[in-house]
């Protein structure tokens, strides 16, 4: 075993404990009260101010403790240990005053920031002609004082002669007769005009066709249909609006959910089998289609094929390789432990077990990673207790016999979460604010060559991966960063000429939750489409290191026509448990999803909607072993398909490696 810490070994003081007694301590810290120089807060947006506070005994002594201040959402609202604060964002927050050192004795301070006024409200894409007997879905843009978009500014609509047209209360402009009109937009103080002259309609009926013609529909199968309202010549008025419905008779009519989801721009997916019936109506006319859809009938069997148990500390990422003498071999990290990261022979994975093993100056060994040659492995480091973290550079050419090459903690003291290894550097994710990116072309002499960094305000980071030189980070609330660190001519989308000494950002994608954990980008083997996979990571019923738990969060699929033209098309949520890590080959994620266990999803074809009620669940896998470090409780953290097997590792028992049975269809259609 190889020790990279002297501290390692636990001093026991069998002699002299000193036992706190804790009741004592709670009424004394009981007895204590912070006075805030303030009860409350309303602030304009990036106005600036200081609160201060002191504490008092029960009589009303002012004692000596030290009150120190944070904010609850530092992206919004900025504040210093010392009470400077900034807000950054209009909205409701609130500022933790504590006493050091005594968590119990705390109060919250109530701000509120306030919108800037609106200064302007437009109407956007306005179509040339307007046709009697249609209905429109009106689009506006509403900005205020700050520049910034809005929307969650109430819109009130009116009309200059309702007889003509006028706007429901979901925005829809709905127009009766031939005439002028004006309708007005007010937001605030503002208002934005419309005038509209209603021409006579030339429809007289409406074709549709769609993309499945003569083809099964399954679930899960985006059906696009077109539909073209035409006139009494039989020429396509190509402008006249055109709106889409369906309706459901599923085959299970018992109280089923959501059957199916159809978008006004004619995709159609549905997620039972049953017969629907899709509408598209323009004005008085309408055209429909109907057809049967049956299940996708994608599962497949699993089959446990080999573990590798560790019974005494949790278990973090893993990464499988080939080893240079042509066998297979696995690293795992650990976590709230000893600092260990153990090897493993996968070569017959009915027979996995450890070769060796590299314990260093940690807690938290996070995670590991190995070089594409399968030479040099990379260990993260947090917890370490001299508080020097980083990287540690391995030698695993001979995975029986690894060799420490280095240790490299410059700038790197605040912990190293994630890393990733790329054409002989390490993007290491460092104290979660950035990843430094370190030349490791000579493993024994590592040095930084840059960082890449967010300017958001509170912004934070977790992970980065690589793939064809371009660098995706994911990072919270500030969703996923595409960063040019390299990238060639296998790249889906184009660079901008960015290097591992000079980053440059492409893109990025944001979504409401703030959950962003991991991404993973990859092209559609059946479409050609490029996506990335962003997944969440939340504990909104907390984390007991002792037992079992539960997460929430799912997979967000991103599609991408350019870095700066994105759009979430689809999902994949487990409604019980909550995501972790992923891996895509060919059609098929491989998703940990912790306490829902190793999830494998057909993700072929075009996607859309909720994959999970689509039924495209391949199969699913949950690690329970009565030996694990917590019993028969999956936690499962990361999968990795490799040489027709999947290896996974789970937080509560270790290394697995599972086999998936055949594909029962031919793909998607």
């Amino acid at each position: 075993m190889k020790n990279l810490n002297p501290i390692i070994p636990i001093i026991a003081l069998s002699l002299g404990i000193v036992v706190a007694n804790v009741s004592v301590l709670a009424a004394q810290e009981e007895q204590k009260n912070i006075v805030v120089s303030v009860e409350s807060l309303e602030l304009s947006l990036n106005e600036e101010t200081s609160i201060s506070a002191h504490v008092e005994d029960a009589e009303g002594n002012v004692l000596p403790d030290t009150v120190i201040f944070f904010s609850r959402s530092r992206r919004s609202l900025q504040v210093t240990r010392e009470g400077e604060i900034k807000a950054l964002k209009p909205g409701s927050f609130s500022i933790l005053a504590l006493v050091l050192g005594q968590t119990t004795v705390r109060k919250s301070i109530p701000v509120t920031v306030a919108y800037p006024p609106v200064t302007s409200i437009e109407f956007m894409g306005l179509p040339d002609n307007v046709y009697e007997g249609t209905s429109l879905l009106l689009n506006y843009t509403i900005v205020d004082a700050s520049g910034a978009e809005r929307d969650n500014v109430d819109v009130e609509f009116t009309s200059s002669n309702e007889d003509i047209a006028m706007v429901d209360s979901f925005d829809y402009l709905k127009v009766m007769k031939n005439g002028r009109v004006t309708i007005t937009a007010k937001a605030e103080n503002e208002t934005a005009s419309w005038e509209i002259r209603v021409k006579e309609n030339p429809t007289t009926s409406v074709s549709m066709t769609h993309n499945y013609e003569d083809k099964e529909i399954r679930t899960g199968d985006v059906i696009r249909f077109v539909a073209s309202p035409v006139d009494r010549r039989g020429n396509e008025v190509a402008d006249a609006p055109v709106s889409y419905s369906f309706i459901a008779s599923p085959d299970d009519n018992l109280g089923q959910g959501s059957s199916a989801l159809i978008e006004q721009d004619g995709r159609f997916v549905a997620n039972h089998p049953g017969k629907y019936t899709v509408m598209a109506r323009s004005g008085n006319h309408f055209s429909e289609a109907t057809f049967r859809v049956v299940q996708r009938n994608v599962q497949r069997s699993i089959e446990v094929v080999g573990k590798g148990i560790v019974p005494d500390v949790k278990t973090s990422d893993l990464w499988v390789w080939e080893g240079v003498d042509g066998r297979d071999y696995a690293v795992t990290g650990t976590w709230g432990a000893r600092g260990e990261a153990f090897f493993w022979d996968v070569t017959d994975p009915t027979n996995i077990h450890t070769i060796d093993t590299v314990q260093v100056d940690a807690r938290i060994v996070n995670d590991v990673k190995v070089s594409e040659d399968g030479t040099i492995a990379v260990i993260t480091r947090e917890g370490a207790s001299n508080r020097r973290n980083g990287i540690i550079i391995l030698d695993v050419t001979n995975p029986r016999d690894v060799k420490i090459l280095s240790e490299y903690t410059e700038d790197l003291t605040g912990g190293v979460h994630n890393s990733f290894i790329y054409e002989d550097h390490v993007y290491a994710v460092n104290n979660g604010r950035k990843y430094d990116i370190i030349n490791i072309e000579d493993p024994r002499n590592p040095y930084t060559v840059t960082q890449f960094e967010l300017d958001t305000p509170g912004h934070a980071i977790h992970d980065v991966w690589i793939q064809d030189g371009i660098a995706y980070s994911s990072n919270w609330s500030d969703g996923v960063v595409a960063v040019d660190i390299g990238s060639n001519q296998s790249a889906d989308l184009p660079g901008a000429g960015g290097s591992p000494s000079n980053p440059v950002k492409l893109g990025s994608y944001t979504y409401p939750s703030g959950w962003n954990h991991a991404a993973f980008p990859f092209k559609s083997q059946s479409t050609g489409d490029f996506y990335i996979v962003a997944g969440d990571e939340a504990f909104p019923y907390g984390l007991d290191v002792q037992g079992p738990n539960r997460a929430a969060g799912w997979v967000h699929f991103i599609k991408l026509d350019g870095w700066e033209n994105s759009e979430e098309v689809a999902r994949y949520q487990v409604p019980e448990a909550g995501s972790h890590n992923y891996w895509i080959e060919g059609d098929i994620l491989y998703a940990a999803f912790y306490n829902g266990g190793l999830r494998i999803v057909d993700i072929s074809g075009e996607l859309m909607g909720d994959l999970y009620q689509q039924g495209r669940e391949i199969g699913m896998f949950l690690p329970r072993d009565k030996d694990a470090a917590i019993p028969n409780a999956p936690f499962t953290w990361g999968p990795q398909p490799y040489k027709g097997l999947v290896f996974l590792s789970d937080w509560n028992s270790g290394l697995w490696a599972i086999r998936v049975g055949e594909d029962p269809t031919a793909g998607t259609n």
